[in-house]
């Protein structure tokens, strides 16, 4: 048996060789595969890239830019999923991998999967804090509503909004509620009303539906733009059971539009019957204030200042003499014990004066330093002068004497 004689490959040769073969496999251009995501990198570019694996096994994975952008979900290490894609070789690396066209998780869908993590993000930022929550105006003088304008959500609005609170304007902004394209005018239409200070209070939101149908009202940029409005938003999406990342970020949640319009205006007639128990009660209070008054003043009316005048200044002249001699004797007193006081005292002084002294026979001796009150203070040739009751004298110091 003749051995053929093996051909001889560059690497780049068998690397593509082996790609021609699995390119060509009808049973790997279409195929589905099971696993958990490990490794997963998400590029700026946009590609995604992973390694799907099981107990036994992995293989290589990559989702393109195009593919990954369609995806409901972000996808995480540990998810499980079923991806769709073909098997083929990259030539530089000589290793087969799975390029993936579609992606869904294995389990739970891909819409729930999606509304989690997306929650759990905003949650984190504090897009859902209660602090930023924005509280309703009591009267608002324009309502704005963002839905669309041929759904049974505008015309629920607009009958209740009319029979509550008929002297509120109305301003509708139509929008895209579903399909492509519907979170991005839902958010749009937010920020023109917040540009134009188009409305007290808004409410965004519209009739039931499935998830699907909903979904716009879970996207990011709906969140964001609610989250930044500076005019409180009621979020009335789907029925009671329904709930969006709208309402979690909202000023106020209401289980359905027609539950919205109630909320965002007062009831006209229980204003006016409000109305008219206050008028009830300020008619009550001041009837009795002027009954009280007018007792108040018969009483007056009755007393005797008003009935004899005359005798009331009489009276009052009399308490007048009767204080002014009194205050009279009171003077008297006071001054009359000053007057024995002060005498006292200066009998005392007298006793104290110098110039009593002096005249009794004593005079003062005084030098250039003032009183000499002893010998020890001053010497023989000294010059003094002596003070005696009716006049002075100069004198020399000629002989000292001690005791």
């Amino acid at each position: 048996m003749i051995t053929p004689t093996p051909k001889v490959y560059t690497v780049n040769e068998l690397n593509n060789y082996v790609k021609g073969i699995l390119d060509s496999d009808e049973n790997l251009k279409y195929v589905y595969v099971t696993g958990e995501i490990s490794n997963f990198k998400a590029h700026y570019s946009g590609h995604m890239y992973m390694t799907v694996k099981d107990e036994a096994a992995s293989v290589k994975a990559v989702m393109f830019a195009g593919n990954a952008s369609k995806l409901r979900f972000v996808p995480e290490n540990g998810m499980k999923i079923l991806a769709l894609g073909t098997i083929s070789l990259f030539p530089r690396d000589g290793s087969y991998q799975l390029y993936i066209t579609a992606m869904q998780p294995d389990g739970a869908g891909a819409l729930s999967i999606a509304f989690e993590q997306l929650k759990k993000k905003l949650e984190a930022e504090g897009l859902f804090s209660a602090e930023h929550k924005k509280p309703l105006p009591l009267f608002p003088r324009r309502v704005g509503v963002i839905t669309s304008s041929t759904g049974a959500a505008v015309q629920d609005i607009f009958n209740v909004l009319g029979r509550r609170f008929p002297v509120a304007q109305v301003v509708v902004r139509s929008a895209k509620v579903q399909g492509e394209g519907a979170a991005q005018d839902i958010a749009a239409a937010i920020r023109e009303f917040n540009e134009q200070n188009g409305a007290d209070v808004l409410i965004v939101g519209r009739g039931g539906g499935s998830v699907e149908d909903l979904w716009a009202f879970n996207e990011e940029v709906v969140a964001r733009a609610v989250y930044a409005s500076s005019i409180p938003i009621i979020s009335a999406v789907g029925h009671e059971t329904d709930y969006t990342i709208c309402d979690f970020v909202a000023d106020l949640r209401a289980p359905t539009p027609s539950a919205a319009a109630e909320i965002a205006v007062p009831d006209i007639f229980e204003l006016k019957s409000d109305l008219d128990a206050y008028k009830a009660h300020i008619y009550n209070v001041t009837k009795n204030i002027i009954s009280a008054e007018k007792a108040r003043l018969d009483a007056i009316q009755k007393s005797g200042a008003l009935k004899d005048p005359v005798l009331k200044l009489q009276d009052n002249r009399r308490s007048l003499a009767y204080l002014e001699e009194k205050l009279t004797d009171i003077t008297r007193n006071t001054l009359e014990i000053s007057k024995n006081r002060l005498s006292s005292l200066a009998g005392k002084l007298d006793a104290l004066s110098p110039l009593g002294v002096i005249a009794r026979g004593y005079g003062i001796v005084n030098d250039d330093n003032g009183v000499v009150s002893s010998v020890k203070s001053i010497k023989k040739g000294d010059s003094v002068t002596i003070k005696l009751s009716d006049g002075s004298f100069g004198a020399s110091v000629t002989e000292i004497y001690g005791e």
